[in-house]
Order: C-alpha cells, then sequence, then structure tokens
C-alpha cells in the first residue's frame, strides 16, 4: 500500500471537513424550511410607524422583510404592538395600539398571497401548511388596558395573543424591572384582575419586562401557563433583572411555561451588557450627552462593542434544557428591537438556520429542535387556549 504525500492527505482532509461542515448547514437549512418557526418578539409595526417600509418585500433597513424571512424558515413571527413606556402618563396607548395593529392588518391585506393574519394555535398551522406567513400579535406593555377590562376584550378581539404587562416603567398593571419605583411591589390590584381575565379569554401571560415580585405572583394567580417572550438568562448577565434567574425558570417550568430567548448581546453576555454603562460613565467623564453619536463613535474605536454570537446564545438554551428540559425553551429575537447590537451570525431573520446549525452541532436532535423552533409555544398557546375555554364554560 502506497502512503499518499503529506500535503494530499492534508487536502483531502480539509475537503472533507469543509463537505461536512457544509452538509451540516445544509441540514440545518432543510430544517429551517421543513417545521414551524415561531418568533415570539419581532418589532416591525412600531419600526414602520417610524420609519416606514415594504415590508412585503426587500428592504434597506430593519432586520425583517419578508424574502429575508422566507429564507431564513420564519413562517410564524409574533409582531410586537409595542407601546412605549411614556404614554402611560400621557395618553394614547390605546390610539396607538389600534394603529399598530391596523397596519399589520394593511400588510395583511397589500400581499394576502405571502401573508395571513393568525389568531389561534390551529390558524398557525393552518397558515404553515398554506405556505403563508403568519402574523401573529403580542402587546408589549399592558397600558393601552388603561385600567378597563373591556379594553383587554377588545384587544383580544382585535388578535392580540399575548400581553407583556410591562416595560420600561412600571404602569397600572405591574412593576417594571427597570424601574427604580416599585408601586405595587408585584402586581397592582387591578394588575391582578388582568391576570384572571386573561387566562379567561386566551390571552398568554407575558412575563418579560416585569419585576421578579411581579413574575412570582402571576405564577402564585394565574390557571395557565405563562411565557417570557423575550428575555434571556441572568446566569450569563448577573445584576441585569430583565433577564431570568434559575429559580424563576425552575417556577416557569413547573408552570408549564416557556422561556423565549433574546438574541440582543446586552441580553447573552455581560460585558456588552456592561459595555453600555461604561459609554455613559465616559460620556458623563468627558462632559458629554450619552446618546451624543459621534462620542459614542469615537468611543467604539477605543473600545469595540463585544458582539454576542451564535454559541453565546445556544449557551442560554443549553442552560434552560440542562436546568428544566428542552421543552420550555424556544426563540424570542427582537429584531428590530434592540438596534445594531444583534450577534454575529444572527444579524436578521435569514439567519435562523445559523442558529440550528449550532444546536445541531451541539448534539440537538431534529425533534429538539422542532421543540424550540415551535413546538413548546404552540404547546403552550392551546393549554391556554384550553383553559380559556374551561373557564368560560364554567
Amino acid at each position: 500500500m502506497k502512503l499518499l504525500p503529506i500535503a494530499v492527505a492534508l487536502t483531502l482532509a480539509w475537503v472533507g471537513s469543509a463537505t461536512a461542515a457544509e452538509s451540516l448547514h445544509d441540514r440545518a437549512v432543510a430544517i429551517a424550511q421543513k417545521h414551524m418557526l415561531i418568533d415570539t418578539h419581532i418589532d416591525v409595526p412600531y419600526r414602520l410607524e417610524e420609519d416606514w417600509e415594504d415590508v412585503s418585500k426587500a428592504t434597506k433597513r430593519g432586520d425583517f422583510d419578508y424574502p429575508r424571512a422566507v429564507k431564513g424558515g420564519l413562517n410564524a413571527p409574533f409582531m410586537s404592538i409595542y407601546i412605549p413606556a411614556s404614554l402611560e402618563k400621557t395618553g394614547g396607548s390605546y390610539l396607538l395600539a389600534n394603529k399598530l395593529i391596523d397596519s399589520m392588518e394593511a400588510l395583511v391585506g397589500r400581499a394576502p398571497d405571502k401573508f395571513a393574519m393568525a389568531y389561534s394555535s390551529a390558524d398557525l398551522q393552518r397558515n404553515f401548511k398554506a405556505g403563508k406567513l403568519s402574523l401573529a400579535l403580542g402587546m408589549e406593555n399592558g397600558s393601552p388596558i388603561e385600567g378597563k377590562l373591556e379594553n383587554l376584550t377588545h384587544f383580544y378581539q382585535r388578535g392580540i395573543r399575548y400581553i407583556t404587562l410591562t416595560h420600561s416603567e412600571s404602569n397600572h398593571i405591574a412593576d417594571s424591572s427597570y424601574d427604580i419605583r416599585r408601586p405595587w411591589k408585584g402586581l397592582s390590584p387591578f394588575g391582578e384582575k388582568v391576570v384572571a381575565e386573561m387566562n379567561r379569554l386566551g390571552i398568554m401571560i407575558d412575563i418579560s419586562h416585569v419585576s421578579d415580585k411581579a413574575f412570582y405572583k402571576v405564577i402564585e394567580l394565574t390557571k395557565a401557563p405563562v411565557i417570557a417572550s423575550h428575555s434571556s438568562l441572568r446566569a450569563y448577565v448577573p445584576g441585569f433583572e430583565r433577564n431570568m434567574d434559575d429559580e424563576m425558570i425552575k417556577a416557569l417550568a413547573k408552570n408549564g411555561g416557556v422561556i423565549q430567548i433574546n438574541f440582543g448581546s446586552s441580553f447573552v453576555v455581560s460585558q456588552a451588557n456592561q459595555w453600555g454603562l461604561q459609554l455613559k460613565a465616559a460620556a458623563k467623564a468627558a462632559g458629554k450627552d450619552a446618546n451624543d453619536k459621534a462620542f459614542e463613535e469615537e468611543y467604539k474605536k477605543q473600545h469595540p462593542y463585544p458582539f454576542a454570537n451564535v454559541d453565546t446564545v445556544i449557551q442560554h438554551i443549553n442552560h434552560v434544557r440542562d436546568l428544566v428540559g428542552i421543552d420550555h425553551v424556544g426563540i424570542g429575537s427582537d429584531f428590530d428591537g434592540v438596534g445594531d447590537s444583534l450577534p454575529e451570525g444572527l444579524k436578521d431573520v435569514s439567519m435562523y438556520p445559523n442558529l440550528i446549525e449550532g444546536l445541531l452541532k451541539a448534539g440537538y436532535s431534529e425533534a429538539d429542535i422542532e421543540k424550540v423552533m415551535s413546538g413548546n409555544l404552540l404547546r403552550v398557546l392551546k393549554q391556554v387556549e384550553k383553559t380559556a375555554v374551561s373557564m368560560q364554560k364554567s
């Protein structure tokens, strides 16, 4: 037997490894196209409110448009009806929420061959089989309820299927994780009624953004599983209350709920989370406004932003799986909601196959990947729907 020259052997080995890598990526793409992919938090409505583009076609800006979604395998985004916290005081939440919902219905009206509204788990599955991209709706900030349970019914009728109880400031429903004021020590008395009514109507309760005490009060009161629509783990970003700690994740799993992992670098790696604080400190020391773009760009030259990557996002998924099992984790990217802080390899909706490839490399089975892609969230939504039917009968 003749031995191959070393150069030839190394070349064949390189070709073999390159082929294997290409094969793995091809498999990831195939999985993305084969199964339903639900992302519970994409901030398209407010993005278009501020800077309109026709996302039924390729766009120059933003993280989402139809061609990129098709390429990435995304077929069931929950479009975030985001309401700024400031409107709690100034008014206008109810009107803005309705306007943003109108914009999503208009998108379907412009391109009915591409998009369809989804108001139930059955709609999501039906649209998927029909080859249409579902637009499901989640409301980020319960401010538009404006203290009236009839408004909650109104938004259910308009298609809202989850509500993030609060946002960056405490509101009339719940305390925010970002707010040093905690007027309710969790939920307000009205907030407790909101939890019960959301259960009765069939709206998923979203505990992203709420304070820890508000989270535990929701878990105590709810009769249905809850979600964190776009949160990551405090285990990797210590001290960041916006993320969930291990005890909260255990309580969420016991409730039957699911945490949908946020891709934003400041949610995923501690260095990125601290970078913003360091920028503010440097601006203050220089007598500059922290929002001064020129100062920020100069600061970045000396202190490059420490982006997360696919592997660091997968660490969060691994941690949930190892802590409470594969049935309690999913995808809540926050595309179009976290600016330019998205991880390397996950910059827009065309790149979900990179995440799936990373899960394959980490040893995940296709069945478990399907749970992360959509199965876990669908299970929760179906249970919320079932609970609502039972409560309405009693």
